[in-house]
């Protein structure tokens, strides 16, 4: 495996130190994934600008951190998956249904439900989402809007946990904390 560098607020220079700057201040914390991404400043603004437009979608906070979840466990990323159990925690997400897509189990809540549905349905299927996954969605009160903003949901967690996947970030002790 390739090894890519690590930048934090004291060692990134430019665009890069600027962004994780203000990444701090905002979490309180730099998530590792960001001192990697912070090797191409780009990268980093985009994953920064998806994350912001992520709160503009129709769905609750909660209902997304369940949904980026699912995706960062179906692409097998450790460290997604635990910022994301730690998000969902922080808004408050139905507990079944977070405790349900870590298990592989039934969730019951039934828009939760069909949000992972089509949300497996989108990263298994590459896009291909079949017509009867489309109808439970559809069904649970969502609309294509909704289907068009999980391509979104999986768009951001393709790009982090793809980048995750090479530079194997450890998990901060902060969000771990969260989880706990």
């Amino acid at each position: 495996m390739s090894h890519f560098p690590y930048h934090t607020t004291e060692t990134a220079t430019g665009e890069a130190k600027e962004l994780l700057d203000t990444i701090n201040t905002g979490y309180g914390f730099v998530p590792n994934l960001f001192g990697y991404m912070a090797e191409a400043p780009a990268t980093l603004k985009a994953y920064l600008q998806l994350n912001t437009l992520l709160a503009e979608t129709s769905f609750t906070g909660a209902q997304l951190q369940v949904a980026l979840l699912k995706v960062s466990l179906l692409n097998k990323c450790d460290f997604c998956a635990v910022a994301h159990q730690a998000m969902a925690k922080k808004f408050s997400s139905n507990e079944q249904s977070v405790q349900a897509v870590l298990d592989d189990s039934v969730i019951e809540d039934t828009q939760y439900k069909a949000i992972i549905t089509v949300i497996t349905s989108i990263v298994n299927n590459k896009g291909w989402t079949p017509a009867e996954d489309l109808q439970a969605f559809w069904d649970a009160g969502f609309t294509q809007k909704h289907y068009l903003e999980l391509i979104l949901v999986v768009t951001i967690k393709t790009l982090s946990n793809y980048i995750n996947h090479q530079t194997t970030p450890e998990v901060n002790p902060e969000l771990l904390s969260m989880i706990s």
